[in-house]
């Protein structure tokens, strides 16, 4: 059938491609490939690149690596004993769920070759639902027998017990050209060798001169150029302004010209000679200790500038035998833009363009540590070397016995436990590149995998990179971003996201071997001039110039066809620029990019209903559509030269691919929000934040897992109005909120700025309970001086009812009892430490004698306002084997005044009043509303939204069905209202209420029906605090701060000042000195400085020594202005 003769696709046929998306990309699954690739790839390639390790000791040594791979998770139970291991051991067990690297290594020992296979070189953390995991490809059941949620997507870390995922970082692309204000040509390069920034700059006299770091001041053009065999200014001017349109002037480059003329550098060894006195003293490229270790001969400094050439100056254009021509057009190509860039500013580059930003995943941060761990292990192995081989030994030197597994191993686990990634040999020291993965709710999960983080400082106040781009339009969520300082920087990828990973160099090479053979490019070798090179169009790939073209749109259409064809990799991109003459190919990895059905010339789909109705039955899957060409994937560049089609009814005979959904270019928090369309911008912001506190069901598993802190909503509901986005991601399956029948009215003047009043009938019945578990862990440690902890039973007899009290919870064996009720300060685990402070020693009480050793009390206590019940107690050990008493505890929370709720439409308040069910309104059918909610919260939010889910939430649990509430579409108003209608209802969801105070009818229609409220984690029992007396600083004597240490209630600067408006002194010396830190101190009348015990030490007396009361802190300030040499006097008057 052809594509003229497919019917148009209906927007809901369409929407079937979206599940067969999620399932083999979008969402975690970029985190996932990235990791294979890095696994299965990446690590290949730098164990192929370090492969040779040699010694100075004994030139036939050497050692060389044949392959390595990373095997299956497990866990080393005792020396060379291990079993496979899951993912929720690991959690319970706080360990580490990692696998061993295997290397098979060929090496000398002696006058013998050896090979040796699978030797254990480290262990790598493994990213869960990766290739590598022990859970990929299990079948749900299977996923629940290993105790965990079939509907978790991975892509995170189990570390050391907790669960870290390393974030998506957003990155300037390398290797490309970007004209800056200024103007100066910046490229930030980078080979698999080195990373350098080269800059080319022109200054008030017109000047141009390259600036990089190895160079102490700034290179002229000329002379550079000369460096590099191009000797004749003629070839050079020819270079950079001779083309066909005589678009630059030439004399432009006169005073360039003339600075070479008076340095009097003509030939390219005087170049070379001059940039020698410019080099950076530090540069002198004395071999480091990761550098290569047979190159120790120390090189001329001749030699050290041709080699910067070579490999530094633009870093990622090779040089091969010499020959710089690809090089020299490089930089005559940024001088040409540099040169346009000061009469056009449209040349200048916009630094926040998505097309010049690349994405960094996991498996590149690992690439880079493992990298740098990796030549640190081969380095320590050729010290090793060097050190034994020359002593004259029984035994044979056998390098596999030095082979020390805790370099690679700890590297790694440590850099995803603390977050702090440093790669010396680049000077990369980031923090932060990995977090705790949040498990607040299924969504703050999802959305944590999902979020991007810019490396922009937050305290910058700048606009720019801020603001929603154009070019991010279906990669990024335009809603999903926090409020505050980081507003802007950080951003979560849209729902179709996906970010793309390296090709390999032998699919590079086919690459541009297609482009010369096929597409019409020429070699960059042919070019013979520089009229020749800058009337056509330059070819890049990876900025990387390979030919030029005088036809890029059959460049371009070239690419698309063997793309479609599956000739070369579905996410190769291709566009052209006519102002700056040139075709970008990429290829490399981090960039964003989404599915697009594609168009005929026509304009018609090539996808047909025939297509979706196979992809339905299964027959095909969404990798069978882009093999067989009808969907294919364009990134930002690509997208910025084509035409799409928003929906069918938009199609021209100029459109080259239609929009698979419109709802997708939102992600997966907004994708939540019922009508979004229809709310305020700035509401459905607060709601993708506020999403993530919702309290719900946070995975299937949740009842065997033992997390420091969870929240579970009781009664968890799926929501009467859903969306595509909820059925895609499964929110429905395990959601996070209720349906509450909701009176849009005000009632009592309880339910000002926002609060609600809640049904108490309605609490009864469970409405918004929950459930708050946290966990209690207790090592027994294990030390060779003193010996291990103990833990004692509680003793038969108490002392007295105090200690009686303590221990009350506690089992014959020292343990708290699952099931037990533990109140405030009482123990869980009465754990003894060894001691061998004689303090302990005499004190009868503190100290029990087990055998010799004098043991202290040192039990785990719960500290907490409200008692807890024990739900689970495990005991287990974890790798330094010592022993681990891991407790769930579980809180049974009901909503009170004060909790905080929230709809899905960044409408949020607290409960300002309980009312009893009695006093609540009740319509004709007698239903009370769960909770009333004032009608002032609707006028200046503007959140039609929540209005619409009203009137789709009532006619949906009329009709008995679910509504649909999905972005640009959903359920329409006048199906809902005919529903209605149909059912004796009011079209708008009004009803007569009665007051149940009065009995009487209300004077007013009151606006009722369901909306989905969400219960967030901010409750007032974890907020509640106040002390009489308690805890005190050290050195000041004052209350300590924060409610974590029990600490004071400041009384502050502005709080002050209020009270000395009203002037009440003396309340002012209560609070400010008699409740905070009074101290009475001996001060002397004559000399004014402080004495003690009735005794001047400055006069030698005690004659005049007076005891008066100040703060302590007063006594402090003067004490230290004394350390600094300021000697204060106090003046005493007598009363």
């Amino acid at each position: 059938m052809s594509s003229m003769d497919a019917k148009p696709l209906s927007l809901e046929e369409k929407w079937r491609l979206l599940p067969s998306f999620l399932m083999i990309r979008g969402l975690v699954r970029q985190h996932l490939d990235s990791f294979n690739h890095f696994i299965q790839v990446e690590m290949k390639e730098i164990v192929k690149a370090n492969e040779y390790i040699y010694c100075d000791a004994d030139p036939n040594w050497f050692v060389q690596y044949v392959d390595i791979r990373v095997g299956m998770p497990d866990i080393e139970e005792s020396y060379g004993m291990s079993r496979k291991t899951i993912p929720h051991e690991c959690r319970l067990r706080d360990i580490t769920y990692s696998a061993p690297i295997l290397v098979d290594i060929e090496y000398a020992r002696g006058n013998q070759r050896v090979l040796k296979h699978n030797l254990t070189i480290g262990r790598m953390p493994i990213m869960l639902k990766s290739e590598n995991c022990s859970l990929h490809g299990k079948t749900p059941a299977e996923l629940i027998k290993a105790q965990e949620c079939p509907i978790d997507s991975g892509g995170y870390f189990v570390v050391n017990g907790s669960e870290k995922v390393i974030l998506i970082h957003e990155q300037l692309a390398k290797n490309r050209m970007l004209i800056e204000e200024g103007p100066v040509c910046q490229v930030t390069s980078a080979s698999l060798e080195r990373k350098s920034r080269t800059n080319i700059v022109i200054n008030k006299k017109n000047q141009i001169s390259m600036k990089h770091n190895a160079f102490s001041d700034d290179i002229p053009l000329f002379i550079l150029l000369r460096a590099m065999n191009v000797t004749s200014d003629a070839e050079i001017v020819d270079l950079i302004c001779n083309d066909a349109s005589s678009s630059i002037d030439a004399n432009i480059l006169l005073p360039s010209i003339e600075v070479a003329q008076t340095a009097k550098v003509f030939t390219n060894v005087q170049a070379l000679h001059y940039l020698v006195g410019k080099l950076k003293t530090s540069l002198n490229f004395a071999p480091t200790k990761l550098s290569n270790q047979y190159d120790y001969r120390k090189k001329s400094q001749m030699d050290s500038v041709r080699e910067l050439l070579n490999t530094t100056v633009v870093a990622h254009i090779p040089v091969t035998n010499g020959d710089y021509k690809v090089k020299v057009i490089y930089i005559c190509q940024m001088v040409r833009r540099l040169i346009k860039a000061l009469d056009h500013p449209e040349y200048i580059d916009d630094r926040d363009y998505y097309g010049n930003k690349r994405l960094e995943l996991a498996g590149s941060l690992l690439s880079l540590l493992f990298e740098d761990l990796f030549k640190r292990f081969n380095n320590e192995l050729r010290i090793i070397a060097d050190k034994n081989i020359p002593k004259i030994k029984t035994a044979q030197f056998d390098v596999v016995k030095h082979m020390r597994q805790d370099i690679i191993t700890n590297g790694l686990t440590s850099a995803i436990a603390t977050g702090n990634w440093t790669v010396k040999r680049f000077r990369m020291e980031r923090v932060g590149v990995s977090q705790v993965l949040s498990r607040l709710s299924f969504i703050s999960a999802l959305g944590m995998m999902t979020r991007i983080n810019s490396a922009f400082e937050k305290t910058r106040k700048t606009s720019g990179p801020r603001s929603l781009q154009c070019s991010q339009w279906g990669l990024v969520c335009p809603c999903d971003t926090p409020e505050g300082e980081a507003c802007g920087l950080i951003k979560n990828l849209a729902l179709m996201t996906h970010i793309t990973t390296n090709i390999s160099p032998a699919d590079r090479k086919t690459l541009i071997d297609f482009c010369k053979e096929l597409a019409g490019v020429e070699d960059i070798a042919l070019a013979c001039n520089g009229l020749f090179l800058n009337s056509n169009y330059l070819v890049y790939v990876d900025g990387l110039i390979i030919g030029f073209t005088a036809g890029p749109h059959r460049v371009v259409e070239v690419i698309r066809t063997l793309r479609r064809g599956r000739k070369i990799s579905e996410f190769i991109s291709a566009s052209y620029s006519h102002l700056q003459k040139a075709v970008y190919i990429s290829t490399d990895g981090g960039r964003l990019c989404r599915p697009y059905i594609v168009l005929n010339q026509d304009g018609n789909p090539l996808l047909t209903n025939a297509h979706l109705e196979k992809l339905k039955r299964g027959f095909l899957n969404f990798q069978d559509l882009i093999n067989q060409g009808l969907i294919e994937y364009l990134d930002v560049n690509e997208s910025s030269i084509s035409h799409f089609a928003l929906t069918n009814a938009d199609r021209t005979s100029q459109s080259t691919h239609l929009e698979i959904e419109p709802f997708t270019l939102l992600g997966v928090c907004a994708g939540l929000i019922p009508f979004p369309h229809n709310n305020q911008s700035p509401r459905n912001t607060y709601q993708c934040a506020m999403g993530k506190q919702a309290m719900g069901v946070i995975g299937l598993n949740q009842r065997v897992r033992i997390d420091t802190l969870m929240y579970n909503l009781a009664y968890a509901q799926r929501p009467v109005v859903s969306s595509k986005t909820i059925q895609l991601i499964k929110f429905d399956e395990i959601p996070a909120g209720i349906n509450s029948i909701v009176a849009v009215m005000s009632y009592s003047g309880f339910d000002i700025e926002d609060a609600i009043v809640m049904n108490k009938a309605s609490i009864d019945r469970a409405f918004g309970r929950c459930f708050v578990y946290k966990s209690q862990k207790c090592l027994l440690k294990k030390s060779a001086s003193t010996g291990r902890d103990e833990i004692q039973p509680p003793p038969l007899k108490p002392e007295n009812a105090n200690i009686a009290y303590r221990l009350k919870c506690l089992d014959s064996d020292g343990i708290v009892a699952p099931g037990e009720r533990v109140s405030d300060r009482q123990v869980l685990v009465n754990r003894y430490s060894p001691t061998s402070n004689p303090l302990f020693t005499a004190d009868a009480k503190g100290a029990t004698v087990i055998g010799s050793t004098n043991y202290r009390e040192n039990a785990l206590t719960y500290r907490g306002i409200e008692p807890i019940v024990v739900e689970r107690v495990i005991i287990t050990s974890n790798v330094e084997e010592s022993f681990l008493i891991k407790m769930n505890l579980r809180q049974h929370r009901r909503p009170e005044v004060g909790d905080k709720f929230s709809s899905r439409h960044g409408q949020k308040g607290v409960i300002g009043l309980i009312a009893n069910q009695e006093d609540m309104p009740f319509n004709l059918e007698g239903i009370c509303p769960d909770l009333i909610m004032n009608p002032h919260g609707f006028p200046s939010r503007m959140t039609v939204g929540k209005l619409k889910e009203l009137i789709a939430g009532k006619s949906a649990v009329i009709k008995g069905t679910i509504h649909d509430s999905t972005v640009f579409g959903g359920t329409s108003l006048e199906e809902m209202e005919s529903i209605l209608v149909n059912s004796g209802f009011h079209l708008k969801c009004k009803e007569i209420m009665t007051s149940g105070i009065t009995g009487e009818l209300l004077k007013a229609y009151i606006y009722f029906g369901p909306i989905y409220y969400q219960k967030l984690k901010h409750m007032v029992l974890d907020k509640i605090h106040g002390r009489p007396r308690g805890p005190r600083a050290v050195l000041t004597r004052q209350p300590t701060e924060g409610r974590a240490r029990d600490g004071g209630l400041r009384l502050g600067e502005m709080e002050r000042d209020c009270l000395i408006g009203h002037g009440v002194s003396m309340l002012l010396i209560e609070r400010l000195m008699l409740s905070s830190d009074a101290y009475m101190a001996d001060v002397c009348a004559k000399c004014g400085l402080f004495g003690y015990l009735n005794w001047c030490s400055s006069c030698n007396s005690s004659q005049d020594v007076a005891t008066i009361q100040i703060p302590y802190a007063y006594k402090l300030l003067l004490q230290e202005l004394q350390s600094m040499n300021i000697n204060a006097r106090l003046e005493l008057t007598k009363k």
